[in-house]
């Protein structure tokens, strides 16, 4: 499996852990000029966009480059806050009411399996702050 299909269903997984989760996914992928956002759910209270990362294998020890959560630095979290701004901005009727927050979810996935096998989910609610 490429890398491309490898993060697809990465994303995939989270976008059912979500639903599972009351939320409805209202976008994937959405791009707004070169900016974008992995998944955009909602539910009775949020607006959510979401920052997947997909590894594979849930590291047993400390992995030499952290958890795949370190890799939405202060860059990423800038383009990550500048896109929801964006989609607010630009679908002001549609999330009125809803709190914006941004998450990284975390995918680990069964490595060589074409049939992936998703071996933990870590949802990090509010990961990136600044509203």
């Amino acid at each position: 499996m490429d890398s491309k299909g490898f993060g697809k269903r990465g994303e995939d997984s989270a976008a059912s852990f979500l639903c599972g989760k009351g939320f409805t996914v209202i976008g994937r992928n959405i791009r707004m000029n070169h900016l974008e956002t992995d998944i955009i759910a909602k539910n009775s209270s949020y607006i959510v966009f979401a920052e997947v990362k997909t590894r594979s294998e849930y590291p047993s020890a400390p992995h030499p480059y952290g958890r795949p959560c370190a890799a939405v630095d202060r860059n990423k979290q800038k383009r990550l806050i500048a896109a929801a701004q964006e989609y607010m901005r630009r679908n002001r009727d549609e999330v009125s009411g809803l709190q914006p927050r941004i998450d990284v979810i975390e995918v680990y996935l069964k490595p060589g399996s074409e049939k992936y096998k998703v071996l933990k989910i870590v949802h990090i609610e509010n990961a990136v702050r600044r509203y």
